[in-house]
């Protein structure tokens, strides 16, 4: 059974699992369900058409499932999903999806949303992103699995990071982020590779090594045309997994967003971390 504080909420029709603990003045509305283990500590709003996976976390003041901010919506029956195992600490945001997309704003498994992150209507959010306290993701944005985002940084709509990319905090991305990409600045551009990230998931310095050249080639090539240089690096690294999925990124776009480019650190080029 439940464990359900008596100063809670739960309407009528809300689904409670086995295992979930429902803290003070929680309110969980009509259409949600909440699976086993799940905990809600305290002041959490779930509402909308609304699944919060096994195992999740929700710290107070977070809500969940509340209408777009999108004036096109009027009350149409959306909603949020929420994979197994997150943790969504204080006064962080998931606003259900709105009539632009399927109609659910999605984020992944394992996931952590620190305080008071904010995941606009329609985002599609991978598994293992950790999105760092202030992160504001506008509507449509995508968000590849593992990736991570700094403090206060701001992603506009229709925004797509790549798989394992790291956005370092403050900066403003308003162009599409390939995989392994290393962001940094107002407004962001491509600095480098997550060498750190890249590493703690298995990849050999070899292979960030080979993702450097990649890199090298295909944004500071010595070809005046783009679409050139990409054609060259898929003859030269298109057989490697990690080289095949920046090219296909680059190649089928899934936002509505320029390519990021190259650009420089206040500091000279950079990198997130060594592969020495």
């Amino acid at each position: 059974m439940p464990n359900i504080h008596p100063t809670a909420i739960i309407a009528p029709g809300a689904q409670i699992a086995p295992g979930c603990r429902i803290g003070p003045w929680c309110s969980v509305g009509p259409e949600v369900v909440v699976e086993a283990d799940v905990e809600l500590v305290s002041n959490v709003v779930l509402d909308g058409r609304t699944r919060i996976g096994a195992g999740t976390k929700v710290w107070p003041f977070a809500t969940i499932g509340t209408e777009p901010q999108d004036l096109k919506y009027k009350g149409q029956p959306t909603g949020a999903l929420v994979g197994a195992r997150c943790i969504i600490r204080e006064g962080a945001t998931i606003n259900r999806g709105s009539l632009g997309g399927d109609g659910f704003t999605r984020v992944g498994a394992d996931c952590m949303l620190m305080t008071m992150a904010h995941v606009g209507h329609d985002c599609v959010v991978g598994d293992s992103v950790i999105l760092a306290n202030n992160v504001m993701l506008a509507g449509h944005v995508q968000i590849g699995d593992s990736s991570f985002l700094g403090g206060a940084v701001a992603v506009a709509q229709m925004g797509h990071i790549g798989r394992m990319a790291m956005i370092s905090g403050m900066s403003q991305v308003i162009s599409d982020v390939i995989p392994f990409g290393y962001v940094h600045g107002h407004p962001g551009r491509l600095v480098g590779i997550n060498v750190v990230g890249m590493r703690r998931r298995g990849f050999k310095i070899a292979d960030t090594r080979q993702m450097r050249l990649l890199v090298k080639l295909i944004f500071r090539g010595e070809g005046a045309v783009f679409a050139d240089r990409v054609a060259q690096a898929r003859a030269e690294f298109g057989d490697q997994p990690a080289a095949a999925e920046v090219l296909d990124f680059i190649a089928n776009p899934r936002g509505k967003r320029a390519l990021m480019r190259w650009g420089r650190m206040s500091d000279g080029e950079g990198e997130n971390g060594s592969d020495e």
